[in-house]
């Protein structure tokens, strides 16, 4: 499988909310990834991971991997590799607002309304990962 196929593979287990696999799926990406890319892979992992704690009710690992999965993309912003960065950051970002303004032994609540069926609104859902189309000249 080449790089680009790992890519889209994990970003659909993301997707899916399938945390644990994308992480898996992305972490030889990030492994073997030039330099100026690796801070972008492990910013997606460690919100993959982030919200694989939330998942598990660990609030506290919610809150860090998310905080530092968040910082690490923003300089990625607006897009890079054809991901719409700055989406991917408002819908984390939120989520990680949202945890932190909760007592921690509350966070069954969050990952509840996380679960209920798709929310217009931002705080009631996972982020996701979506592509940018490709402009051609």
């Amino acid at each position: 499988m080449d790089n680009l196929t790992e890519f889209q593979q994990g970003i659909k287990q993301f997707n899916r909310q399938d945390f644990y696999a994308c992480h898996d799926t992305l972490e030889a990406l990030w492994i073997e990834a030039e330099q100026s890319d690796k801070q972008f892979y492990q910013g997606i992992l460690q919100i993959a991971v982030g919200c694989y704690h939330l998942t598990n009710l660990n609030w506290r690992g919610a809150v860090i991997l998310l905080g530092e999965g968040t910082r690490r993309i923003r300089d990625y912003q607006p897009t890079y590799e054809n991901i719409d960065v700055a989406s991917l950051l408002d819908e984390s970002l939120t989520l990680l607002e949202t945890l932190q303004h909760i007592e921690p032994d509350r966070v069954s609540t969050i990952l509840a309304k996380l679960q209920a069926p798709a929310s217009e609104n931002l705080r009631d859902r996972w982020p996701q990962i979506q592509f940018v189309p490709i402009s051609l000249p």
